[in-house]
């Protein structure tokens, strides 16, 4: 801050907003004050990038106050200075948790000054909570539902169990909430544990480097995207589990490690990627299996495996334009605002739907248990 009140009254006294470069670099060059030194190599670069002859103020406050910006981009890709290091992996000297950063930047980001940004800001707070509580969450509620069941696979053929208040059943459409807390109740000990391996594995580190709203809006675009297209899909099925989140998050990463193949460095990257999509076809055979062919006789029909397609097609389309902003902001990109605009137009059509389509098509629903 100091830094900023320096330069407003001591090279911009007319409040232009814009200094000349000579004497920006001369300010930058012999002040006196203690400047981060990655903090510092920014704003050398981003003086010689500058073909006008003049810096702009708010450039230098978006950098100054580590706000992701086109700014730093612009900077590194355009400037004759760069970095201390070129290569990330050359830091030494790192602590445990800085090592876990440097990989998570690796895991997710195709960019080396993407990369370096990333390490260089990261700080512990705020922790990637969001997916670690819904997984706690989820945890909670299969154990006490696997201890007052006395069973823990295959959940859903317990009558008990589809009394749930969390369990979307079509004939509890107009309980909305029904619509996302689905996402906290699952078939059994199996489906659990690969939702929730795959959102750890996943999805902290996503939300570690793009921010608890994006992956929060992400992952719950998913589970809506997931009960809404079973309610028109396949309207006599009830739906449980978050794979219709946990899939948002898979299909979004896994586009976006192929769209930037040559730049992602997360090592065996394709071994990963061919087991993720084995591990994932698996999971929706086994839904469709249990859909169509139950292992056991049951009172009606069982959860629906449209959730885990229509999370995907949310991954690949909104997710992956949210994992390739990681500097811009969504609001500013006219793909985005596309992406909003079809994602409410079919949250419209899929409320018309839920109102006045079963009534319409004589639609016989299982009624659900009392």
């Amino acid at each position: 801050e100091t830094f900023l009140v320096c330069f407003s009254l001591q090279l911009d006294p007319e409040n232009t907003g814009f200094i000349p470069v000579e004497n920006f670099t001369s300010l930058v060059e012999h002040h006196e004050l203690q400047l981060d030194p990655s903090k510092l190599d920014m704003l050398l670069a981003l003086v010689q990038s500058n073909e006008e002859g003049q810096v702009c103020y708010q450039e230098l406050i978006e950098l100054m106050s580590s706000k992701r910006s086109s700014s730093f981009r612009r900077a590194i890709a355009n400037g004759r200075r760069t970095l201390q290091r070129e290569i990330l992996l050359d830091e030494t000297g790192l602590g445990l948790y800085k090592r876990f950063v440097r990989y998570v930047a690796y895991e997710i980001l195709p960019c080396e000054t993407d990369r370096r940004w990333y390490f260089h800001q990261n700080r512990l707070c705020p922790p990637p909570v969001f997916i670690a509580v819904v997984t706690i969450v989820q945890i909670i509620v299969f154990m006490c539902y696997g201890i007052m069941l006395n069973k823990w696979v295959l959940q859903t053929y317990q009558l008990d169990f589809m009394k749930s208040p969390l369990v979307y059943h079509p004939g509890h459409r107009a309980q909305v909430w029904r619509f996302f807390s689905y996402m906290f109740m699952h078939v059994g000990l199996e489906q659990l544990g690969f939702n929730a391996l795959l959102q750890l594995m996943i999805g902290v580190p996503l939300e570690m480097v793009h921010g608890i709203l994006r992956i929060s809006l992400l992952y719950m675009a998913g589970v809506l995207a997931g009960s809404l297209t079973v309610s028109i899909t396949d309207m006599r099925a009830p739906v449980v589990g978050g794979s219709g989140g946990v899939y948002a998050l898979c299909s979004a990463h896994l586009a976006n490690v192929v769209m930037n193949w040559a730049g992602m460095r997360c090592p065996y990257k394709l071994l990963r990627m061919i087991l993720a999509l084995v591990c994932m076809s698996s999971e929706v055979g086994r839904a469709v299996w249990l859909r169509f062919s139950p292992p056991v006789p049951s009172s009606g029909p069982q959860p629906s495996f449209m959730a885990h397609l229509s999370g995907a097609v949310v991954g690949i389309s909104m997710g992956l334009l949210i994992l390739r902003s990681y500097e811009e902001s969504l609001q500013k990109q006219c793909s985005w605002w596309v992406i909003v605009f079809s994602f409410i137009t079919f949250l419209l059509f899929a409320i018309f739907w839920n109102i006045f389509a079963y009534e319409l098509l004589g639609v016989q629903i299982p009624p659900p248990p009392p």
